[in-house]
């Protein structure tokens, strides 16, 4: 037996990007454990990575390409050989590009992985055969726009910043499933005697380690951030000093927008007591140090991009940012760290394509014209789960005359109406390197196994296509590990910082921060702005989200066992996860005569869903809450949650509404 120990990186959609340690035996994984080395994740991992190698060795992987023989979603396929599957792909698509254009065919992805090569590299395959572009903003695009019309392209705080903090806010966000390692140095802050408080729309896991937690009605945290800084006006807790060197204007914000949000009003529009807004603006200003940590689920509203804007003035108010331990953390951008262009090829497009918003595809798939989507090719994604409007995307997935190529590693929902799958690696089989936007870690990682079956990487995957479609650029013939090295090679100012021969070794590295980075604002006005002149709005302000004609809003959560649809493959995560429930206040189930564990269903204009009834009273009146996202075979009836949300965008950066859902819920 020959066991080795090799370095990797997880490649989910996840904040922290843990360095892995792998144990490898035989060329196969049987191991996985944290890398102690890493900077930032230390060592350990969340639940769903300690068993990662369950998941790379599943027997529910796809190992061969398989080609349709039975009706769409039924999931009866017949092995064929590589070369026949690239065959039939590129005769369709060369069809389709003679009838109606190249623009007929529509690339569908998002983060199943984080590797820059491996995630992105599609994109200069697709500019290059001419096809419409996807817009991929169903994550945080509005959380991005909020960010920058505040603070422009300024550094994000260093996420150790939060140990030294004495008064932290974890807004909208559920450490414990969506951030686990920033909780090290929220726990050692509270060692060093600072308080912590959750705001959200319900008593999520992470409830468990703080000292307080404020429920706000969903979509109006924008209004809360507003009464918060009236009542830091109202009692003189400015800092006047950094309004005047670093802050453009509050004069306006002040006399414009913050009398029409006095404490009364702002009770009424979220729901919050008096008193407890008046206790938080205490704590918030009279803080030596406050830091916010703001989660993305308060951005996927109507209002989302508006919302993030209101609250990332708050430091400023107070100047966190000049104090060690002070400051917001919404997401850490590195995207400068790597020459990214590379990779994406924008330069192979001959001239602009049109452009489908990924939040709307089951529009796109079933409504758009001139010319229609005719052919959907989908990697490391599964919109059938994850994309709004879940009952749209299957009526578009149910044409017969759309044909529709999925690369993936399991035999996902999307992949059910696929015409041809194509089996992927998992992140252990192929190249990438990573980056994160949880903190300021990068890493380089190669394969540590040999593919399973046949699967082959995304790269592969377009490499093949090129050379069917006769693409003859030099950029297709390159490996993965070719790319890799263009990405650093030479480096950019922000590498030249780190050790690369330790990055170019595959060990975890740590991308260097400016001295005074946290009062350097990368603003056209090189100050933090209140008012923003470019804008159409120039100051921030408060406006309801869509909401629906329906009495209680639905929050579909992220759980501590699955990650969006990955990790459903695992029966052993399954069984933590139990059943797809909807929490519901004990008030509301009296008033509707519901009893816990009945079979219940949620429904709305666009849809139904069955799931069982749990009783709390961590769930506010009003509000009902699903953790997780389970596959069809998981279900309880035909679909699930997302044929409940909309294909409406967010305010600005065309962003989903996920949580801007309401529901009503009767006995299934």
């Amino acid at each position: 037996m020959n066991s080795e120990l090799k370095r990797s990186v997880c490649p989910y959609d996840c904040p922290d990007a843990c360095g892995l340690l792998v144990e490898v035996v035989d060329g196969q994984a049987v191991k996985v454990m944290g890398d102690p080395e890493h900077p930032f994740t230390k060592g350990t991992l969340c639940p769903k990575m300690l068993h990662y190698e369950r998941t790379v060795h599943s027997p529910q992987r796809l190992t061969q390409p398989l080609q349709r023989i039975g009706e769409k979603g039924t999931g009866q396929y017949k092995p064929i050989s590589w070369d026949e599957a690239i065959q039939v792909i590129t005769d369709r698509w060369q069809g389709i590009r003679a009838q109606y254009g190249a623009e007929a065919i529509l690339p569908y992805s998002y983060a199943g992985t984080m590797g820059t090569v491996q995630r992105n590299c599609g994109e200069g395959f697709f500019h290059r055969l001419g096809a419409s572009r996807l817009d991929r903003t169903i994550c945080s695009s509005s959380k991005s726009y909020g960010w920058a019309s505040v603070m422009g392209d300024t550094l994000a705080p260093h996420p150790d910043e939060v140990e030294k903090s004495d008064f932290i806010l974890l807004w909208s966000t559920n450490l414990l499933a969506t951030n686990l390692h920033l909780m090290y140095y929220v726990r050692e802050a509270k060692k060093r005697g600072a308080t912590v408080w959750l705001v959200d729309t319900y008593e999520n896991p992470t409830a468990q380690i703080v000292d307080k937690v404020m429920l706000v009605r969903p979509g109006s945290d924008g209004a809360l951030a507003l009464g918060i800084m009236h009542i830091l006006d109202r009692e003189g807790w400015i800092d006047q000093e950094f309004m005047d060197k670093y802050v453009q204007g509050f004069e306006q914000l002040r006399s414009e927008v913050l009398p029409d949000y006095p404490p009364a009003k702002v009770s009424q529009i979220t729901g919050i007591e008096v008193r407890l807004l008046e206790e938080m603006a205490v704590r918030y200003g009279k803080a030596h140090a406050p830091f916010i940590v703001l989660g993305s689920g308060l951005c996927r509203y109507g209002n989302g991009a508006m919302t993030v804007r209101t609250i990332t003035c708050l430091p400023a108010l107070v100047g966190a940012w000049s104090k060690p331990g002070g400051g917001l953390l919404a997401s850490i951008s590195t995207g400068k760290a790597f020459h990214t262009d590379r990779v994406t090829r924008e330069d192979l497009l001959k001239e602009p394509t049109r452009v489908v918003n990924m939040n709307q595809l089951g529009n796109a798939l079933t409504e758009l014209s001139n010319p229609p989507i005719m052919s959907l090719f989908v990697y490391h994604s599964n919109p059938a789960v994850v994309a709004p409007d879940q009952t749209m995307i299957i009526k578009g997935l149910m044409r017969e005359d759309l044909f529709t190529v999925v690369h993936e590693r399991f035999m996902t929902d999307t992949a059910r109406y696929a015409d041809i799958i194509l089996p992927a690696t998992s992140s252990l089989e192929h190249s990438d390197i990573y980056r994160s936007y949880g903190h300021y870690g990068i890493q380089r990682a190669a394969a540590v196994i040999p593919p399973v079956g046949e699967s082959i990487s995304n790269w592969e995957v377009f490499q093949l296509l090129a050379q069917a479609m006769g693409f003859e650029e030099f950029f297709f013939n390159q490996t993965a590990d070719d790319l890799i090295n263009r990405l650093i090679n030479p480096p950019t100012p922000w590498l030249k910082s780190v050790d690369l021969a330790k990055l170019q070794a595959g060990r975890p590295v740590e991308l260097s921060l400016p001295e005074n980075y946290k009062t350097t604002f990368l603003t056209p006005s090189a100050k933090i702005e209140l008012y923003n002149p470019k804008d159409a709005q120039p100051l921030p302000n408060y406006f309801e989200p869509y909401g629906d004609d329906a009495p209680f809003y639905l929050m579909s959560t992220p759980s501590l066992y699955s990650l969006n649809s990955s990790f459903n493959e695992r029966p052993d995560l399954l069984s933590k996860k139990e059943a797809a429930y909807l929490q519901m206040n004990v008030k509301d189930a009296e008033n509707k005569n519901l009893q816990d564990g009945q079979k219940v269903i949620a429904f709305n204009e666009r849809g139904e869903v069955q799931f069982i009834l749990k009783l709390t009273t961590k769930v506010p009146v009003g509000v009902v809450v699903t953790e997780g996202l389970f596959c069809k075979e998981q279900a309880l009836g035909e679909h699930t949650v997302n044929a409940l949300t909309s294909q409406r965008l967010t305010d600005r950066a065309a962003g989903s509404t996920l949580y801007d859902v309401k529901v009503d819920v009767r006995l299934a």
